[in-house]
């Protein structure tokens, strides 16, 4: 429905690479130069300028940019609703979700949707909770699903599940057999963590000041970037990690990880459904409902 001359700058405005989004269209580079020449030439504004090796959009393009987002948007709507008037729902649905829930939540979630709605396509990308929530407020995605809620005014939070973090070692750990651990002896461990960014460690961080403690105050070993990582260096050395118990199923029924209870510190979170504030679109509409369900949720 939508002029092709639009999607190819679009995708270029995206990428920032010609070369990218001439292989993300299925076309030629010249093909796509040839596109963005003409929008230029129709509304006598310079979209990209060079600079070095790579291209940066100019004020021009930043506009289109701006109302491209905002037509494509109302494109995809127009489509659901007219769908929706003969029972028929279509169409491509752009998700997030952060690292935790995109390993070990969504598949199941995503199979679920699309072996109801087989006509709606889904696309979905991961990264940690930061990544996710910019990802939204670029209009990369329509709906995420994060671990925990930021104070930023343009995203609107929708409690999904409960999550609960747990402090875990390896089988052959010490720590292993023990009943309970007092607060205090976290300093003397090594920790595995996970990045700046993470939703999981900002949640640690909040709830260690429950028990008198710092993030500071436990002795970083290493930072990890995904929790499967994670696991498998707990499995290989002396360090503790806090993960969600969600991605432990596997671990605690072999045996290979152990929790390990700590006197005074409960670390609960929800996981959130996040969009643009505002009115939710028809597919992420549809997308939420049926998690909730899925959940036996409200």
């Amino acid at each position: 429905m939508s002029d092709f001359r639009l999607e190819v700058f679009y995708t270029v405005a995206k990428r920032l690479s010609f070369t990218r989004a001439a292989e993300s269209l299925f076309i030629t580079q010249p093909a796509v130069t040839k596109h963005i020449h003409e929008l230029e030439q129709q509304y006598n504004n310079k979209l990209f300028v060079r600079k070095g090796n790579r291209i940066e959009l100019t004020p021009a393009g930043e506009l289109l940019l701006h109302h491209a987002e905002e037509l494509f948007a109302i494109y995809r709507n127009i489509d659901f609703e007219m769908n929706a008037l003969v029972d028929k729902k279509e169409g491509l649905l752009n998700l997030g979700a952060s690292t935790t829930i995109a390993h070990y939540i969504a598949a199941p979630l995503l199979a679920g949707f699309r072996k109801k709605f087989p006509d709606i396509r889904l696309n979905l990308i991961n990264g940690n909770t930061e990544q996710i929530e910019k990802a939204l407020i670029d209009k990369e995605i329509d709906l995420g699903i994060v671990e925990g809620k930021s104070k930023n005014q343009e995203i609107s939070y929708t409690e999904f599940i409960k999550d609960e973090i747990v402090l875990v070692c390896g089988k052959d750990h010490p720590l292993a057999k023990k009943d309970q651990l007092n607060p205090e002896t976290l300093k003397d461990y090594a920790f595995v963590l996970r990045e700046q960014g993470s939703g999981t460690r900002e949640v640690i961080s909040h709830s260690l000041k429950s028990v008198g403690l710092k993030m500071s105050d436990l002795k970083m070993e290493i930072q990890l970037g995904s929790t499967e990582s994670m696991k498998s260096y707990l499995m290989n050395s002396s360090c503790l990690a806090f993960i969600s118990i969600h991605a432990l199923t596997k671990e605690l029924q072999n045996g290979s990880l152990s929790v390990i209870d700590v006197n005074g510190l409960n670390i609960e979170r929800y996981f959130y459904f996040i969009h643009l504030q505002g009115k939710l679109d028809g597919l992420s509409e549809v997308f939420l409902r049926h998690a909730q369900l899925t959940y036996n949720l409200k």
